[in-house]
């Protein structure tokens, strides 16, 4: 009768474990950039409309279901921001008032208007690009947390991509 050894399988496993959080680390990574450079197409065709170059997308389950850019001179809305483009439309995709599972990227920060209508949609991640320093929730709320307890945030996802376009459109105006 032969005698079946086991074999100590603990390192394969720490190893395979190990490239697992690697490979992980750099999906989230390019995926961020991936679904901001998509928000980045939002903000350039509010540029080339002449509105504020803002774009927004809604992701859910790793798809992109919603997408939105600034329409305020176009609707003569001022609440008409691409954040709220984008989240009304995920509502209307998904049928429900509420996105629990959802991350929205946003090429520039939010402010406090659009921090609410996360809040309220229980959005489950934020992910900004470049901070806005005049019209961002920071400088309203200072170091209180605008959205959902639950909420995640990640800011500076292609910070400098989406700054300039900013600057570009400013600087188009004077």
């Amino acid at each position: 009768m032969r005698e079946c050894k086991r074999q100590d399988n603990s390192r394969v496993f720490g190893f395979l474990f190990f490239i697992l959080q690697l490979t992980t680390t750099h999906y989230v990574e390019f995926n961020d950039e991936y679904f901001m450079r998509e928000a980045l197409k939002q903000a350039q065709l509010a540029f080339h409309a002449g509105e504020v170059p803002v774009g927004a997308i809604v992701v859910w389950d790793g798809k992109i279901i919603a997408r939105g850019h600034n329409q305020v001179e176009q609707l003569n809305d001022s609440t008409a921001h691409a954040e709220m483009i984008a989240l009304t439309a995920a509502f209307n995709q998904l049928g429900s008032k509420y996105l629990p599972e959802a991350t929205l990227y946003v090429t520039v920060e939010p402010c406090l208007m659009c921090c609410g209508a996360m809040y309220w949609s229980k959005v489950a991640r934020i992910v900004y690009g470049a901070d806005d320093v005049k019209n961002g929730y920071h400088k309203t709320t200072g170091d209180n947390w605008p959205f959902h307890q639950k909420a995640d945030l990640t800011k500076g996802v292609l910070a400098n991509e989406c700054a300039q376009l900013m600057k570009a459109f400013f600087a188009a105006l004077r």
